[in-house]
């Protein structure tokens, strides 16, 4: 398999030019749930919204799972949307790589077909799961109970991760000589 880049906060965020505040949605999809996650309006934190059961496969039409992450991203009035590109350490596509970007082009079709400029792009989630489960266990948040929202902490991290790029993006843009 070869490697495979999430999108470059510096490159693919609304910055500068265009909206540099306003929520952002992160998206854990997984083959059973799909985690969900959000940003404040400032697009500095990111806090855990929603664990949709995964419904739409490959080959089916768009089913309720997608359907509710569209109305999650209206509900939040959106600027963008995250989604979590596994890949292990070596950078390399998991298999988990097909399910990810299936979801993301279907809400990206979806967001076009109703005129909606709102960038889908991808970001690394590499030990997202791992640093989420660490976090729920050290919170106290037993092994059991925390099954019901992994989804939602990997979402989170996900996205902090990408809001935390997006600040270093910035800072050596407005540090570089032009």
């Amino acid at each position: 398999m070869s490697k495979l880049e999430p999108n470059a906060p510096s490159v693919d965020s609304p910055r500068h030019s265009q909206v540099i505040e306003g929520r952002r949605i992160g998206i854990d999809v997984g083959t059973v749930r799909i985690g969900v996650a959000a940003s404040n309006r400032e697009a500095t934190l990111a806090f855990p919204v929603e664990t949709v059961q995964r419904e739409t496969g490959f080959k089916d039409r768009d089913q309720e799972d997608i359907d509710r992450i569209l109305e999650l991203i209206s509900d939040y009035d959106a600027v963008e949307v995250v989604v979590g590109l596994p890949r292990d350490l070596q950078a390399h596509g998991s298999k988990s790589v097909k399910h990810a970007k299936e979801i993301a082009f279907r809400i990206r079709r979806r967001l076009r077909n109703t005129g909606s400029t709102i960038p889908v792009v991808f970001a690394d989630e590499r030990l997202t799961t791992v640093a989420a489960t660490q976090a729920l266990r050290a919170s106290g948040v037993s092994e059991k109970a925390g099954r019901s929202v992994i989804d939602q902490a990997a979402a989170v991290e996900i996205l902090q991760s990408w809001l935390d790029s997006r600040v270093l993006a910035r800072q050596r843009e407005n540090d570089s000589p032009n």
